[in-house]
C-alpha cells in the first residue's frame, strides 16, 4: 500500500482539507480520508494534490510540425490549406519517428498535468500507402511510446474511406489514412488482447461523416461494440462551417442532428469540436449522454470558431479537454483558453464557475476530468476509491501561490503562472512520472523529438 497526505485536494465533491490518498500495487485508489492526520512514514505533498486531467483528444505527430504552418501560404489561409501541409508531413513518417515523436509529446503532456491520453490514430499504412507487413506497426508505435513515457493510453484507431461527403473518393493525401471496414475490424480484433492491460484501453474514432461513409460507420460501430460493448467511439463532427454546409447539401442536415438521427450515440461517444451546432443539435446531443471533446488551441489555431459553451451547460452536457494537433501541450492553458473565449462571447468573467464551485478553475478541473475519463474509457475520474491513482502535485511555494489556499493555488496555477512550472510532481497510477517539474526521461524524450523533426524537415520543400 502506498500513499500521499496533502494539506488540500480537490475530490471530485470539492476541495478538501488533511488528505491522506491510499492506493493499492495495481496503482488503484482504495481510500480517501479527510480531515485527518499524515501518518508517519507517508509522504506529504508539497502543494495542493488535483487529480490528473486526461487529454481526450490527440494526433501524436502533429506535435512535430508545431509552429511550423505559422505563415500565410495562401490569399486566405484556413483549415483547408493547413491540412494541405498536413498531409505533405504525415507522408514522410515511417514507424521509428512517429515513436520519438509521441514519446517526446507524451513527456511533454506528463509534464504539463496530463495523465492519460485519447490517441486518434490514423497514419496507418506506409508511405506510399502499401500496409506494413505487420498492419499494426503504427499502433505498435504509440503503444510503446506511451508506455515508455508512463502515460495511460486509449488507443483509438481511425476509419477513413472518402475525401468528402457521398463517398468521394481519397485524395493523394490520404493514402496513408485508408482501411476497408473488414479491415479496421480486423485490426481492432487483433488490439484485444492489449484492452485494459498495461495501461491501454482501445477504442475506436470513425474519423468524421465526411470520411465515413453510412454504411461503414453503422458496420465498424456495431462491429466494435461486438467485441467490447463499452468501448469508447470518438468522431470529429462540425469543427468547420464548410463542413457543415457540405452535409446540408448532402443530406439535407446539420451533422449533429444527421449523427444523431442515424447512429446509435450515447455515453460511449465523444464528439470532437462540434463547434457548429444549431439549439436544437446542443440540446439533443447533450442529452445523448455524449461528451464534447473541446480542443481550445487547436480550435483557436485553425480558426474553427467558438464552441457555445452556455448552451451546452444548460443543456447538461458533459465535456473534456483535448490538445489535438498539439501547438499548444499545456493542461492548464487548455482550461484558460477555454473560458477567455467564452469570456470573449459572453463579455462576462468567471463564464465557467457553477453554483456548487464558484471557483472557476475547480469547476472547469473536475467537469473536465469527468468528461475525459468518460472518453477515454478508463477508471480517471478523479480522486476517489476506485479510480486510479493519477495526480498533479502542485508546488505551494512557487512565487504566483506562494500563502495561499488551496482553491486559490489552482487559480493561480491556471490563470496567473506559466501553467507548468508549478507542477511539482505527478503520478500515473500511484508512480512517479515527474518530480520537480521534469520527467526523468525529460532530456532523452526532448533530443528524440528533436531529431525527428529534423529529420522530417530534411530536404523538405
Amino acid at each position: 500500500m502506498s500513499s500521499v497526505f496533502a494539506d488540500d485536494a480537490l475530490l471530485p465533491t470539492g476541495w478538501a482539507r488533511h488528505v491522506l490518498l491510499r492506493w493499492d500495487s495495481l496503482g488503484t485508489l482504495v481510500a480517501v480520508q479527510t480531515d485527518t492526520t499524515c501518518p508517519d512514514s507517508t509522504v506529504q505533498a508539497k502543494g495542493p494534490v488535483l487529480p490528473g486531467l486526461p487529454n481526450l483528444h490527440s494526433h501524436a505527430f502533429q506535435r512535430g510540425m508545431a509552429g511550423l504552418t505559422e505563415y500565410r501560404g495562401a490569399a486566405q489561409d484556413s483549415f483547408w490549406s493547413w491540412r494541405t501541409l498536413m498531409y505533405r508531413f504525415a507522408s514522410r513518417l515511417d514507424p521509428a519517428l512517429l515513436e520519438d515523436i509521441a514519446f517526446g509529446l507524451y513527456v511533454e503532456m506528463l509534464e504539463a498535468g496530463y495523465t492519460s491520453v485519447c490517441e486518434f490514430h490514423y497514419l496507418h499504412h506506409d508511405r506510399d500507402g502499401t500496409p506494413y507487413a505487420d498492419d499494426a506497426e503504427l499502433a505498435w508505435a504509440l503503444i510503446r511510446a506511451a508506455q515508455r513515457a508512463g502515460i495511460g493510453l486509449t488507443l483509438l484507431p481511425v476509419l477513413y474511406q472518402a475525401s468528402g461527403f457521398g463517398g468521394k473518393s481519397p485524395n493523394d493525401g490520404q493514402r496513408r489514412f485508408i482501411r476497408s471496414t473488414d479491415n479496421m475490424l480486423r485490426l481492432l480484433e487483433r488490439l484485444q488482447p492489449f484492452n485494459g492491460a498495461q495501461g491501454v484501453r482501445v477504442g475506436l474514432a470513425p474519423h468524421s461523416l465526411r470520411a465515413v461513409p453510412p454504411q461503414a460507420l453503422h458496420e465498424v460501430v456495431s462491429g466494435l461494440h461486438a467485441l467490447d460493448a463499452t468501448a469508447p467511439v470518438h468522431i470529429h463532427i462540425a469543427e468547420q462551417t464548410q463542413e457543415v454546409e457540405d452535409c446540408l447539401a448532402w443530406s439535407g442536415q446539420r451533422p449533429v442532428a444527421w449523427l444523431l438521427e442515424h447512429a446509435p450515440v450515447d455515453a460511449r461517444w465523444c464528439l470532437v469540436h462540434a463547434t457548429h451546432m444549431d439549439a436544437g443539435e446542443y440540446r439533443r446531443a447533450a442529452a445523448s449522454g455524449a461528451v464534447a471533446g473541446l480542443c481550445p488551441s487547436t480550435e483557436a489555431n485553425l480558426g474553427d470558431g467558438l464552441f457555445d459553451w452556455p448552451a451546452w451547460q444548460s443543456a447538461g452536457g458533459a465535456w473534456g479537454i483535448g490538445s489535438d494537433s498539439h501547438a499548444c501541450v499545456n493542461a492548464a492553458e487548455e482550461l484558460m483558453l477555454l473560458e477567455y473565449g467564452q469570456r470573449l462571447a459572453t463579455r462576462r468573467r468567471n463564464v465557467m464557475a457553477t453554483a456548487a464551485h464558484p471557483q472557476v478553475a475547480s469547476a472547469m478541473l473536475l467537469a473536465a476530468v469527468a468528461g475525459g475519463a468518460q472518453a477515454a474509457g478508463r477508471p480517471v475520474a478523479g480522486l476517489a476509491a476506485g479510480q486510479q491513482a493519477d495526480l498533479v502535485i502542485l508546488d505551494a511555494q512557487h512565487p504566483s501561490m506562494a500563502g495561499l489556499q488551496g482553491p486559490e493555488m489552482l487559480s493561480a496555477h491556471v490563470f496567473a503562472s506559466h501553467r507548468t512550472s508549478a507542477i511539482e510532481s505527478v503520478y500515473v497510477a500511484g508512480q512517479t512520472r515527474v518530480r520537480g517539474t521534469r520527467h526523468e526521461a525529460h532530456a532523452a524524450a526532448a533530443r528524440g523529438l528533436v531529431a525527428a523533426r529534423s529529420e522530417l524537415l530534411k530536404d523538405s520543400p
